[in-house]
């Protein structure tokens, strides 16, 4: 009896779930969303920032992307609690850090920073983040 009446929380569980929500990226340089709502969590595709930029400016341009998706959802980064940071070229590791640490609040996410060979349109860095409701 026991196993019947947990399978039919379980399932009266999932019946409730809110719905998944895609939100189009606009001028999407490939098929996918630019944000995902799935419940309690928010995923925000891999942002990039102003190319022709020093490259500061473009880690806090590509910050900027990422707080612009969060906000369509009443979120900021304060809310982030995962982010996986791709770089093209390491040596610029403790500058990317130290853009990121004026920008993102602490307590800071869990974070990646990858290395990868390129990114679209000429990037130097692509930021991609989970971010909580409260």
């Amino acid at each position: 009896m026991k196993p019947v009446l947990l399978a039919g929380l379980l399932l009266l569980s999932a019946c409730t779930a809110p719905p998944t929500v895609h939100h189009e990226a606009k001028g999407a340089l490939g098929p996918y969303s630019a944000l995902v709502e799935a419940g309690d969590l928010v995923f925000v595709a891999g942002r990039i920032g102003a190319t022709k930029a020093a490259f500061e400016e473009e880690v806090a341009t590509t910050l900027g992307a990422v707080e612009a998706e969060l906000k369509r959802v009443d979120l900021t980064l304060a809310d982030v609690v995962q982010a996986t940071c791709y770089l093209t070229d390491m040596e610029l590791y403790a500058r990317f850090n130290a853009v990121y640490a004026e920008r993102v609040p602490k307590p800071w996410p869990a974070r990646a920073v990858v290395a990868v060979s390129a990114l679209p349109a000429g990037a130097h860095v692509e930021i991609a983040v989970v971010a909580r409701r409260r």
